[in-house]
């Protein structure tokens, strides 16, 4: 049995961790835009290009993560320093090339950093979870995703707090440095044999609950992209983009470990069904507000942001259980889990930044009422829809059960513990 795992450095960890990725796809696009001009849809193509990389990128960074287990702390390391010099790269330093060629570069670098860590990071809390008490799996999913959303929290408003990108990209070094340094004896452990996609693939449990990550995170990846735009042209206050997108992350936050005692008690399906039709009701509203409704939106932050806590918090913690008991090297488990999230990402920008410049959307400029109504259609009624659809699929799945007792779920031996 390995020792438990340290629950604080893995908050801090995936805090580090989520700087690196949700917000990225809030900030660079409409930097890009005001710093040098480039087009939505050029960006738009050039996220979903990114993101077709990862196609391939994602499952083989799996399978190296597995393959390399052994040396998983001098990985880690490289993959972090990597992913703080592109970051640094990305926002604080002139393009020396064409900036979209720069911004799809230096995202390359943050996208592959951040892939590999995200790999290593759950896959590494596999095991680390059958150290703990019983419910083991949710514990420290509850501290990790709480950091990761406190993360988010700190990355999404910072270029405002601390006055551009360039100290952004600067306090992002200095946090995964420090990050870093706290997981250092987390990854050390003794090679065990890859397993490959097989045991992930041929489980029908595990291909539908990365079928519900897909439908489930398209609603957050639409809300993320068009967070910005919707905040400055249809509700007309642009000042107002940082203290919502704060609240909409700090409501996430405080409300993931709720969520999760709440799951601990009545079970994660239900409790994550509750969740998704909270959203639905947020998004719903916000579809009637209109020019000057700052505190109504403010409102509809809070419940969407804390329904996405659900989202973080749970699925991944099901996802985790599911590969204690299939598959307990879940490096690969962990590459398709990471490619299925952050397709929805790209999906989303490929389709909606174009979708908005085709419909007359200016970002920044007057819009006309067909273009805000488009607007917020794609940021009010697409999410509403894709949530029904993953109600539909989780209501129809069975959900994995916290094994009993927890210690005899299959474990990481003891080089791959904390």
């Amino acid at each position: 049995m390995s020792a438990a795992p340290r629950l604080p450095a893995y908050s801090l960890f995936a805090a580090y961790l989520a700087a690196a990725g949700l917000p990225i796809y809030i900030h660079a696009p409409k930097f890009y835009v005001d710093e040098y001009g480039v087009s939505l849809t050029l960006l738009g193509t050039v996220l979903f290009g990114l993101r077709l990389v990862d196609v391939v990128q994602d499952p083989l960074l799996g399978r190296f993560a597995a393959h390399t287990r052994a040396y998983r702390g001098t990985t880690v390391l490289i993959a972090g320093a990597a992913m703080a010099a592109a970051m640094l790269g990305l926002f604080a330093a002139s393009p020396p090339i064409a900036p979209i060629w720069w911004f799809a570069l230096m995202l390359t670098v943050v996208f592959s950093g951040f892939s590999y860590l995200t790999i290593c990071f759950y896959s590494q809390g596999v095991g680390s979870a059958g150290s703990l008490a019983s419910g083991g799996h949710l514990r420290l999913a509850r501290w990790r995703e709480t950091g990761a959303l406190l993360g988010i929290c700190a990355a999404s408003v910072a270029p405002i707090v601390l006055g551009g990108f360039t100290p952004f990209a600067v306090g992002f070094a200095a946090l995964g440095a420090v990050a870093l340094w706290a997981m250092r004896r987390q990854w050390s452990g003794t090679a065990i044999p890859p397993e490959g996609f097989g045991p992930v693939l041929r489980d029908a449990t595990s291909r539908r609950l990365l079928l519900i990550a897909l439908v489930n995170a398209a609603p957050v990846a639409v809300s993320s992209t068009l967070f910005l735009f919707f905040v400055e042209s249809r509700l007309g206050a642009p000042t107002w983009q940082g203290p919502l997108l704060l609240l909409f992350f700090l409501s996430a936050a405080l409300a993931a470990p709720v969520w999760s005692r709440a799951a601990e008690r009545w079970g994660a399906q239900p409790v994550l069904l509750s969740a998704m039709v909270l959203a639905i009701a947020a998004f719903g509203w916000a579809a009637l507000l209109g020019t000057g409704d700052v505190w109504a939106f403010a409102a509809v932050c809070a419940l969407s942001g804390a329904a996405v806590g659900a989202d973080m918090t749970l699925l991944p913690a099901i996802f985790a259980r599911r590969m204690a008991q299939i598959a307990p090297g879940a490096s690969e488990g962990f590459g398709l889990w990471s490619f299925v999230s952050k397709l929805t990402l790209a999906l989303a920008a490929v389709a909606l930044l174009p979708t908005l410049e085709a419909g007359g959307f200016v970002a920044g400029g007057d819009n006309d009422a067909a273009a805000l109504t488009l607007l917020t259609l794609l940021y009010c009624a697409l999410p509403c829809v894709l949530k029904l659809v993953a109600i539909a699929l989780l209501v129809r799945t069975r959900l994995p059960e916290e094994p009993e007792p927890l210690q005899a779920a299959p474990v990481l031996p003891a080089r791959d513990q904390a």
